[in-house]
């Protein structure tokens, strides 16, 4: 069973959807219990980061998902969800997130009048590092939806980079049973069913 972890903050909806449509059994819970239980779980998430990792926290889900890593358990942050796992946001001031990867979130600037901040839409994933999250989608369009892109990241982590106002920035990471990806994949038609398909067959 994958559990979709629930603190108030995500697409939770859609992703359900994409792995019922996979044929995965899914639940969408704050439930320590049944998440500490999951074969994997998937940590979502939208809005503004301060929000985010506040509310993250308030569930007592910083001690779940340390507890997930030392089982061994899968995980996959999706777009907030994968930055709550690095150091710091400076989105709207500074905020520390819960320090699992090393790096920190910088907003997009660009003068260019084509480099729409925030970036939405469909952009290009290129896969940098052999990954089982990853395979066979090298070079394919991806749906993202952010204004803040990752820095001072710890390269060695990184699977997957994405170019967009002029910057070259880390999209996905690994580390260990740590997944997380910049981009939405429920929202990603074929491309992101098949990331989600690789995620749940880990």
């Amino acid at each position: 069973m994958i559990a979709i972890m629930d603190y108030g903050i995500g697409n939770l909806g859609s992703i359900k959807n994409a792995l019922d449509y996979l044929g995965y059994p899914a639940t969408i819970t704050n439930d320590k219990d049944i998440i500490l239980s999951a074969d994997k779980v998937i940590l979502p998430g939208v809005g503004a980061f301060n929000d985010a990792i506040t509310t993250f926290k308030s569930y007592g889900f910083e001690e779940v998902v340390k507890k997930l890593i030392e089982k061994n358990t899968p995980i996959l942050g999706i777009c907030v969800g994968m930055q709550l796992l690095f150091d710091k946001s400076h989105e709207f001031g500074t905020h520390k997130g819960l320090e699992l990867l090393r790096g920190e979130f910088e907003i997009f600037k660009s003068n260019k009048k084509e480099d729409k901040i925030p970036q939405i839409g469909w952009n290009q994933i290129e896969v940098i590092k052999e990954n089982p999250l990853l395979k066979d989608v090298n070079l394919k369009d991806v749906y993202f939806v952010h204004s803040y892109y990752l820095t001072h990241d710890d390269i060695e982590n990184a699977i997957a980079k994405t170019t967009y106002a002029g910057i070259t920035y880390t999209s996905a990471v690994r580390k260990g049973n740590l997944y997380a990806v910049q981009f939405h994949p429920e929202k990603s038609g074929m491309v992101g069913l098949k990331i989600l398909k690789n995620f749940c067959n880990l």
